[in-house]
């Protein structure tokens, strides 16, 4: 059994900057940041994994791995595979693709050869608080290296300059365009009530990542945010909502946003908000979202545990402003996590509605797999806690390319030229905070 060393640090810190720096301090292999509720953890290095593809479960600890073949029906497996990993008092961070939703649907031709979920249980783990830094690490002689790079950070206070990128080019606007015409007529044939459809907009310079998501975190006001190379895949973003929040009692809770209208931080945002919340296209989008998650909460809580405690409140979002609700409920026995996950995996408001019809949609209508995009970055604990982040504001980096990626929520009134500019609108998040590269970035 392998078990953590721990070493509590207090002090005056700035957890963004202290997260980027170890990030950036090519002391671990591969990381996790993920921030939320004001903390900030750092996975470093793997100690155990977990990877699903399409047909298969892969679990390595130390090196040593077992494959197992995977139906598609729940994620009870990683579940146990996390548990059956020998590391006491477990936490695990990592990542879940789009189309791992497709398997779990039954949906499997839809999926390539690709990974749908990588998850691993780090050798250090730390938390960073404005007032004291906790480092758990199962190498005992790295209690002394991780104190002497926090004494020493990384400066990533100093301001640096973005290399905005432009979002607006007409190259993909009539591809973009005619694939929302396409479903609007599905829609009003019936087919499906809606349909979230994304564009990808190309990086044409090599990017500073880990200054990229501390630049764009101090102009984001995000649910939660993350920095990850782990995979093969390497992302930053700043995440408008949560997919699953699940604590160690069984509480579960999703937070829908849909509808959108921008936000700049001028006098007009009042009146955009004033807009937002009477608009009946956007009204009915977001109800149509939270009816769906009630549904999807019912069918694995206790039952009349389910309510709406907030509905329809305007958040702000870095470049946008939403309509938000949070529906919560407690878990019926039985259910645990990864069993929410699986019910609430992808976001309603990053699929559509129904999400079976929509996701024929999206996989014929969009330019090729979504991968991160959509879906979550996540944690999840021996206690049975979860708390998984919907992957959108982000930058992408894979296999040399680096790319952004937004969508737009389908319904039978939209207008191609309204969901192109909302689009726009949600880059808006992220592009003109990119941080160009000072060298050439590695082939992933």
């Amino acid at each position: 059994m392998h078990r953590y060393h721990e070493l509590r640090i207090p002090g005056r810190f700035e957890p963004l900057v202290l997260a980027g720096a170890l990030a950036a301090s090519g002391s671990f292999a591969s990381h996790v940041v993920y921030e939320r509720d004001g903390d900030w953890w750092f996975a470093g290095d793997t100690l155990a994994e977990v990877v699903l593809d399409r047909d298969s479960l892969r679990t390595t600890v130390e090196g040593r791995t077992s494959v197992e073949p995977w139906s598609g029906a729940s994620l009870a497996p990683v579940s146990l595979a996390l548990s059956g990993a020998g590391v006491a008092r477990w936490r695990a961070f990592g990542w879940a693709a789009f189309e791992l939703s497709y398997v779990l649907a039954g949906k499997r031709d839809l999926v390539g050869a690709q990974t749908l979920l990588h998850l691993c249980v780090p050798r250090t783990e730390i938390r960073i608080a404005v007032d004291e830094v906790v480092v758990r690490t199962v190498d005992v002689d790295r209690l002394t290296d991780v104190r002497d790079l926090i004494a020493v950070p990384f400066d990533l206070s100093a301001a640096v300059d973005a290399t905005p990128v432009d979002v607006t080019a007409e190259d993909g606007r009539a591809a973009y365009q005619g694939a929302v015409s396409a479903a609007v007529a599905d829609i009003r044939a019936g087919q499906l009530q809606k349909v979230i459809l994304s564009r990808a907009v190309e990086v044409p310079f090599n990017v500073d990542l880990v200054s990229t998501y501390v630049l764009g975190r101090r102009s984001n006001t995000p649910a939660r945010s993350f920095l990850l190379d782990l995979g093969g895949w390497r992302a930053a973003g700043f995440s408008p909502e949560t997919v699953a929040e699940v604590g160690a009692d069984g509480r579960v809770s999703t937070q829908p946003l849909a509808g959108t209208r921008a936000r700049t931080g001028a006098a007009s945002d009042a009146a955009r908000r004033a807009d937002l919340v009477t608009d009946p296209k956007e009204v009915y989008e977001h109800a149509a979202s939270v009816k769906l998650a009630c549904d999807e909460l019912a069918a694995l809580c206790e039952p009349g545990s389910v309510a709406v405690a907030e509905f329809m409140a305007v958040k702000e979002r870095g470049s946008v402003q939403h309509l938000g609700s949070r529906v919560t409920g407690a878990l019926a026995p039985g259910a645990d996590a990864f069993t929410a996950l699986a019910a609430l995996f992808p976001a309603i408001t990053a699929s559509g509605i129904p999400k079976a019809p929509a996701y024929d949609r999206i996989a014929a209508l969009e330019d090729g797999p979504r991968d991160l995009y959509a879906g979550a970055v996540l944690m999840a604990d021996h206690e049975g806690g979860l708390d998984a982040a919907l992957v959108l504001r982000a930058i992408y980096q894979h296999g040399g390319r680096t790319w952004l990626r937004a969508g737009a929520g389908i319904v039978a009134d939209s207008t191609p030229e309204r969901e192109y500019t909302e689009t726009c609108e949600k880059l808006a998040s992220v592009a003109p905070h990119v941080v160009r590269a000072v060298r050439e970035l590695a082939e992933v």
